[in-house]
This record gives C-alpha cells, sequence and structure tokens, in this order.
C-alpha cells in the first residue's frame, strides 16, 4: 500500500512568519526622568541666575545702638546646548519590498540611543561634548565620595549625610540594574527586609541603558532637582533622498542617495544641562558645598547588612 508521506507535498507547505519583530524593550534616560527639566531654550546659551551670597543680621546693642548694613549677590551659569544626530540611510528597494514598518522600528531603537548618549555624558563623562560641564561623577568633591567599610546601608546613609551637610535633602538613588539586587538584600538585625526607613522611601532609578559604569560609582544620591537641564530642540527627523553622505573622518562619500537609489532619516537633538549648586545658610564655601554624594566602588567581600 502506498501514501502521501510528508516528504511528497512538503513543497505545498508553507512556513508560518509570525508578524512583527521579537525586541527588547526600548530603554529610557535616567537623566531626563529624574533631573529638573526646565523651560525649552530659545538660543543655544541659557544663563542661570544663581545665589551666592546670603544676607546677614546683627544685633543692636542698647537703645541708640548703629543697625549695620548687608547685602546679597546672585552670580551666573550657563546651559551650553549641544546637538546629537544620526542618519539611517537604507535602499528604496528594501523599503519597498519589506512587508514590514521598518521605520516604525528604526525610529524607536534612536531615540534610545540618544538616551544612551545623554546618560553616558552626564553621568560619567563618556563621550561628553566639549560644550558640556563635567559629569555628575566627576563633579562630585572627594569629601563626598564614600567608601563602602561597613553594609551598603551605612554607606547609603553616610552620602546622605554628606549632602544633607552641605544643606541640601537627598530626594533619589540613581545606579546601575545591579544595585536592583543589593536593595532586595539590605536585611535588618532580624534578617527582614529593611522596610520604612528614610533610604527604603527614596525613589531609586536603575540605568538599565547600558550608560552607567560601576567601576566609577555604586551609585550616587542627592538632591536631583538641584541637576537641570534644558532642550533646545526635541527630536525632529527629517527625510533625506538626494543628499550625499560622507565620512566624517576622511570625507569620502560613502552614499549618493539619489545615483544610489536610497533614502535616510536624519535625527538631531539639542540639549544642555548645569549644577547650579546655589549658596545655603549650612555651607557658603563652594568647594565644599555639593547637593550630591557617591558611594565608590566596592574592593573585597560584601558585609552581610545591614
Amino acid at each position: 500500500m502506498t501514501a502521501i508521506l510528508r516528504s511528497d507535498v512538503e513543497s505545498l507547505i508553507e512556513t508560518q512568519i509570525a508578524s512583527g519583530i521579537i525586541e527588547g524593550v526600548v530603554k529610557d534616560s535616567a537623566v531626563l526622568k529624574m533631573f529638573t527639566r526646565l523651560p525649552n531654550m530659545t538660543s543655544d546659551k541659557t544663563k542661570l541666575r544663581v545665589l551666592d551670597q546670603l544676607p546677614l543680621a546683627y544685633w543692636v546693642d542698647g537703645d541708640t545702638g548703629f543697625k549695620q548694613t548687608t547685602n546679597q549677590a546672585w552670580d551666573k551659569k550657563f546651559i551650553n546646548a549641544c546637538e546629537l544626530a544620526v542618519i539611517v540611510p537604507i535602499a528604496e528597494s528594501a523599503l519597498e519590498d519589506a512587508d514590514y514598518d521598518i521605520w516604525a522600528s528604526v525610529q524607536p531603537r534612536v531615540i534610545e540611543a540618544f538616551h544612551r548618549k545623554i546618560d553616558d555624558a552626564i553621568f560619567t563623562g563618556v563621550d561628553r561634548p566639549t560644550g558640556f560641564r563635567d559629569s555628575l561623577i566627576d563633579s562630585i568633591p572627594a569629601t563626598s565620595k564614600v567608601d563602602q567599610t561597613g553594609t551598603l546601608y551605612e554607606a547609603i546613609n553616610d552620602a546622605m549625610v554628606a549632602v544633607e551637610s552641605s544643606g541640601f535633602n537627598p530626594s533619589g538613588v540613581v545606579g546601575g540594574v545591579e544595585l536592583k539586587g543589593k536593595f532586595r538584600m539590605m536585611l535588618d538585625t532580624t534578617g527582614q527586609p529593611i522596610k520604612g526607613t528614610d533610604i527604603d522611601s527614596l525613589p531609586k532609578s536603575f540605568v538599565d541603558n547600558g550608560a552607567w559604569d560601576k567601576t566609577k560609582s555604586q551609585l550616587i544620591v542627592g538632591d536631583m532637582k538641584q541637576a537641570v537641564y534644558a532642550i533646545r530642540k526635541d527630536v525632529t527627523v527629517k527625510k533625506l533622498t538626494e543628499a550625499v553622505i560622507q565620512d566624517p573622518s576622511t570625507n569620502d562619500i560613502v552614499y549618493n542617495l539619489a545615483q544610489q537609489d536610497m533614502i535616510a532619516l536624519r535625527f538631531v537633538m539639542r540639549l544642555g544641562w548645569e549644577l547650579p549648586n546655589p549658596i545655603n545658610i549650612l555651607e557658603p564655601d563652594p568647594a565644599v558645598r555639593f547637593p550630591f554624594a557617591s558611594v565608590n566602588p566596592q574592593t573585597g567581600t560584601t558585609p552581610i547588612e545591614p
């Protein structure tokens, strides 16, 4: 007896293709979520007026004693807008033949790349543009960079004390994704998770876009509203059809879009940031005063919490 076998009809069986592309979640910028956003910039530079000197008060001796005078002063700092940009070229035939919206997949990933660049430059100084100030970690004074000699819980407390001694109130913690596990393992003396404390209640942001460098800092704690940023131009997308794209290092022509039947999308964003660090009554010395502190990378074994 014979029968029609699978091998006989193999050419008639179509392999199903799932509609869609499997990809991870697009990662956001911790800087843009946690820091204070100022009104959009109207030019490439924004001046910040920063309190720099506080008024004083004096006791008056006797009924006819002289009242003394005082003053108050302001300084200025500037936010410089720097540009992020990238061009994504593709052949027109590839767009025509694809059964998937390629541009719809590309655009969110470009935004993700922008967010990583922003966090890299501001947190650790990686690829920092010349118009940006020093990174947040590099700006923290040595006296506010805390070693973990005991538990991480104690080190975070020491970092909070450094911020509070500068006259600021810690309002958040930011660190790499590995910090999540460390917070989950913070236990009290009975072996239970630490709950209800100031450290537990602090808002936490875990940088999961690859921008955090754990060799420079375990985490940063500080008054997050004291770090400010402003956007000169939000992300814009322009379609290019007849442009020539050159290698920036050699100026050689890489693509001639019109001649090669190609299309490109150009993404551009401009923004800047600053740390005003205004004077306050607890710490007038700007060399010591700073609204952020860091817990240094740990060496050796990890103590048991707390």
